[in-house]
């Protein structure tokens, strides 16, 4: 027995350096293949407040980071805007205003893609976000910055009484991020000081700028008010109006002051008009056009075709149903377009995202990515889930279509008589590139207006 316990202490004994050899050796090899650098854009990430946003952030070298930790915060550690962990998102440590509104994207996280995305960005989005990625004892992180903005109303005015013996002009704005400059300058272009300035903000954290200015009758009486955004220092086209001494009579105030607003009254009905005739200047994609469909050269009409046409069977073109889209696509702002019904009981005018499918049956609705309204037979309807039933006595003969991409909004108006049809209300629409889209039956054609 006592020699078998000193062979064994002898066996042990000589086993043990080479076991800390392995050891040490694995913990080098482990360490040398875990090692890689986080990488992040070198530049601010600029997001829209209502739209969606993708946070890049990569591995280098590629490699993947399915069994890593993955986890993005804001200043502090366990300020967790998402974790991944063993395999799976944990939500147990996020922020709650971060709640349902990430996703870590890992379509690409076998080649070390661990982007974030964050879906209706909030002004309170905005600031340093750290994308930290640890695989055993080894670590990384990089930092990037969210920069996030929002464009409201124009500048309207209006006139609030008479004061100081001059006439008190209101320079107001609303849904604006970040907090906006508010300009007034004379007609050299000048910069004029305002009388008194009052900022607050909504329940999103947008800002409300109300600012006023004093017209006296020895004064700037040709003034323009503009908005200046604070991240880009870009002015937005000013409004401008002009008083002369003819309304500075040596009399009671309160007429100079009511004829003063008739005057911007019909300066803003005047401009409010012009601004509902501008229209975006589309035009129809034939690359997308069922083979059914023919276009006319200029691409403004479309109507149904007796036969087939031998067309070539791309991606891009609709090869069950008779729909096409417009080229231009828009990601942001407001946009307006006409287009003009004739002939046939069957068609439809709206929009649709651009990665709407193109091949089989396609969900004629939002959730097909289909935003329209459309005649059928002698229903007149919108093509909601299910169907909204609109009870016009008739079917409009022209239809304006109004995107509004900023709020993920669109109206639909008939341009006859400027009555209201139809809107699919604000957030509807997703935020991505929004095409034109039109669909023809039997005996119709529809026509893009100039």
């Amino acid at each position: 027995m006592k020699g078998l316990s000193i062979c064994h202490s002898s066996t042990a004994s000589s086993s043990l350096p080479g076991f800390i050899i392995f050891f040490i050796t694995f913990c080098v090899h482990k360490l040398e293949s875990a090692r890689f650098t986080v990488i992040g854009p070198d530049h601010p990430v600029t997001a829209i407040v209502g739209e969606d946003i993708v946070l890049p952030c990569h591995l280098f070298p590629r490699m993947s980071a399915e069994n890593m930790e993955v986890r993005w915060f804001r200043s502090e550690f366990t300020s967790v805007v998402h974790l991944y962990q063993h395999g799976k998102d944990e939500y147990g440590q996020q922020m709650p205003e971060y709640h349902e509104r990430t996703e870590l994207l890992k379509a690409g996280i076998m080649v070390g893609n661990v982007a974030l995305g964050i879906v209706n960005v909030r002004p309170s989005d905005e600031g340093q976000y750290h994308c930290f990625v640890q695989d055993g004892i080894f670590n990384e992180e990089a930092v990037l910055e969210l920069k996030v903005e929002a464009s409201g109303s124009a500048p309207q005015i209006s006139v609030e009484g008479y004061q100081d013996g001059g006439i008190r002009i209101v320079c107001q704005l609303a849904g604006w991020y970040p907090e906006p400059e508010v300009l007034w300058r004379d007609r050299r272009g000048q910069l004029l000081s305002p009388s008194t300035e009052t900022k607050s903000q909504d329940g999103r954290g947008l800002f409300e700028i109300k600012s006023s200015i004093i017209i006296t009758e020895n004064s700037n009486q040709n003034l323009a008010c503009s908005i200046r955004n604070a991240y880009f220092s870009l002015e937005e086209e000013p409004s401008t109006f002009y008083i002369s001494d003819f309304f500075f009579p040596r009399m009671s105030p309160w007429p100079v002051v009511w004829s003063v607003t008739l005057v911007i009254s019909l300066v803003f009905v005047s401009l409010t008009l012009f601004l509902l005739k501008l229209r975006a200047n589309v035009t129809l994609d034939p690359d997308t056009a069922h083979p059914y469909l023919v276009l006319s050269e200029d691409r403004k009409s479309v109507s149904r075709g007796d036969t087939r046409q031998q067309l070539r069977d791309t991606p891009e073109r609709f090869d069950t149903e008779r729909w096409v889209l417009g080229c231009e696509g828009f990601t942001r702002g407001r946009h307006r377009w006409e287009v003009e019904v004739g002939g046939g009981r069957f068609w439809a005018v709206g929009v649709a995202r651009e990665s709407v499918g193109r091949k089989g049956g396609i969900s004629c609705s939002p959730e097909g990515g289909i935003w329209a309204v459309e005649r059928w037979l002698g229903q007149f309807r919108a093509l909601t889930s299910p169907e909204t039933p609109l009870p016009l006595s008739r079917a409009p003969s022209r239809i304006r279509v109004c995107l509004d991409c900023g709020r993920g909004q669109v109206t639909f108006i008939d341009a006859g008589d400027e009555a209201p049809i139809f809107t699919f209300p604000p957030g509807s629409v997703p935020g991505e590139r929004i095409r034109p889209w039109l669909w023809v039956g039997g005996g119709s054609w529809l026509r893009l207006c100039p």
